[in-house]
């Protein structure tokens, strides 16, 4: 439980310092498009981070392998899908926009595995 609430503490904090990065560090260096892709990356990143926290919540009152692993899907998802926005939209270098819906599949199975833990637990 401990582990996912904190996750998505650290994953929260660098969501906003990365969404502020991207808003006031990266405005006029990088294209209107690449900007767009950061900001993109940012807010996956939060949603995620509040499922993460949702997870670790859950956690505690529930035990469940399901819980455990949707919330390791979650941050596998923010590290594939956002890590790979950021780096794409920075470089441009399009092998990492190929590793992004690999993070967006991570997401949909860790929605899966929460929804279905939930369904059996609560």
């Amino acid at each position: 439980m401990k582990i996912f609430l904190l996750l998505g503490i650290l994953n929260g904090f660098l969501a906003v310092a990365l969404g502020a990065f991207g808003a006031h560090g990266l405005e006029g260096k990088l294209s209107e498009k690449a900007l767009s892709t950061w900001e993109k990356a940012v807010n996956y990143q939060m949603f995620h981070t509040m499922a993460l926290l949702v997870t670790g919540l859950l956690l505690s009152k529930f035990q469940g392998t399901q819980f455990v692993t949707a919330g390791w899907f979650f941050f596998v998802g923010i590290l594939l899908f956002s890590g790979s926005l950021y780096i794409y939209s920075t470089t441009a270098i399009k092998m990492f926009a190929m590793i992004t819906p690999l993070g967006g599949v991570a997401f949909l199975i860790g929605w899966v595995l929460l929804g279905y833990a939930v369904i059996k637990f609560t």
